[in-house]
């Protein structure tokens, strides 16, 4: 089954999203429970959840995504901002309580300075920090581009961090396809071998979702800019192949795309109309 979604909106409320989901064609989708550049959250409404885990029953949706605030560092020099990196995941995934089964996302984060090795210990103690509080959620590393110091654009770094929390069963990758192709994995004419080092380095069981994008930058640029689908530098024949891929087409693909809701829908089509069974 091709599980295909998009970024939406949790103002509206959860019940609304899973809505607005299957109104474009989607069964799963990724959203942020709290505003993405701050730090504030909104009280979850239990109906309001149970309602949304009865319609992704209904309609056999595949896992969805929560993706952590963009203000999250894991390695911040500061430790007061490590600690709100803290506090912060645990109060998500705390809300994810209501939604069993599914998958946190966030970026490793950036070691402003201090270097890749220090910013790997840092994540790794604030990750194996929240693995001791037992989350339900499977806590996933996205895929980075390489932009300034963020850690994880590498596949080794994020083996490292792995590595570091014992290969913990609730850790795993989120990879994204403009990320990983402005870090410089060429998913567009060497995809096999980029999954075959993916696989060498981390272990494709450690895979767990897809953020599908296409990007506005070149190869090898280290620059994150999303394009909607077929678009931009990876292209329509390359995103083909990924969702088709073996390996790849049976996870959660999420759209992080600059589209509002009709947009999706027609990425969606047409990305459907490309899949095959």
């Amino acid at each position: 089954m091709f599980n295909i979604g998009c970024h939406l909106s949790v103002s509206k409320g959860l019940f609304r999203m899973g809505k607005d989901a299957l109104s474009i064609g989607a069964n799963t989708f990724q959203c942020f429970l709290r505003n993405p550049r701050g730090g504030a959250a909104k009280k979850l409404d239990l109906a309001d959840g149970l309602a949304l885990k009865q319609l992704m029953d209904e309609n056999g949706f595949a896992p969805i995504v929560v993706h952590a605030p963009y203000t999250l560092n894991a390695c911040a020099k500061d430790e007061r901002l490590r600690d709100f990196a803290f506090e912060t995941i645990l109060d998500d995934i705390s809300r994810m309580a209501l939604l069993p089964g599914n998958l946190y996302n966030f970026h490793p984060g950036s070691h402003v300075g201090q270097g890749i090795g220090k910013g790997i210990e840092l994540i790794i103690d604030l990750l194996n920090r929240v693995l001791e509080t037992g989350p339900e959620p499977t806590l996933l590393l996205e895929t980075m581009s390489g932009s300034g110091s963020e850690v994880g654009s590498r596949f080794e770094e994020l083996k490292a961090i792995l590595d570091g929390c014992g290969n913990h069963p609730k850790t795993g990758v989120c990879l994204d396809t403009c990320h990983v192709w402005s870090a410089g994995y060429d998913v567009v004419n060497r995809l096999d071998d980029v999954l075959e080092e993916f696989d060498s380095v981390i272990g494709l069981k450690h895979l767990h979702a897809i953020h599908l994008n296409d990007s506005l930058m070149p190869f090898g640029s280290h620059k994150d800019r999303h394009a909607t689908i077929g678009e931009g530098t990876i292209g329509i024949d390359a995103i083909t192949r990924i969702i088709n891929h073996p390996v790849l087409k049976n996870l959660p693909f999420c759209l992080e795309t600059p589209n509002e809701l009709p947009g999706h829908a027609e990425e969606i089509a047409l990305l459907k109309s490309l899949y095959r069974d």
